[in-house]
Parts: structure tokens; C-alpha cells; sequence
């Protein structure tokens, strides 16, 4: 999978998974936190996230530092997944 193809995926499942009726894939920036000061997420909205990405994406992420690492951004996000496929691929 393209990685651009990966972060759109990202931008909908997210849109998806918390109901961000008011937001469209292109107005999340690759950059942008996803937490707080950002898209303002809360703890609530990241453990849904972080459910959803299991499902979608067949892995588990192991505790909440590995989900604090890769929930940064989205661009961040891509690049832990694009390693757990690469891993799960290896294995």
C-alpha cells in the first residue's frame, strides 16, 4: 500500500470511528496532533481509536506508550502501522 493511500485511510477511519460529522479527510493535516491542542482528542477518543485500528488492521498495539507514540499525528500513525505490517509480513 502507497503510503498517501494509508493516510487517507487513516483520516477516515478516524472520521469514522469518532464521529467527526463536521470534518473531511483533506481539513486533517498529515502534521497536526491528534490529541489535545490539536483535532483534540481525548483518552476516551484514543482507546476507541486504537480498538478500531486493531480490528481494521488485524494487529495489537501492545500499551498505552506504543498508543501514545503512534497517535501523534496522522503521519506518525502511518509510519506504525506501515512497521507492524512490515512485521507481521516478516513473521
Amino acid at each position: 500500500m502507497r503510503e498517501p493511500d494509508l493516510k487517507l485511510r487513516l483520516k477516515v477511519l478516524l472520521i469514522e470511528a469518532l464521529d467527526l460529522e463536521d470534518i473531511s479527510p483533506e481539513e486533517i493535516p498529515d502534521g497536526e496532533p491528534l490529541m489535545a491542542s490539536g483535532l483534540g482528542l481525548d483518552s476516551i477518543d484514543a482507546l476507541e481509536l486504537v480498538v478500531r485500528l486493531e480490528k481494521e488492521f488485524g494487529f495489537k498495539i501492545k500499551n498505552s506508550e506504543e498508543a501514545r507514540q503512534a497517535l501523534v499525528n496522522i503521519d506518525s500513525l502511518a509510519a506504525f502501522i506501515e512497521s507492524k505490517m512490515a512485521e507481521t509480513a516478516a513473521n
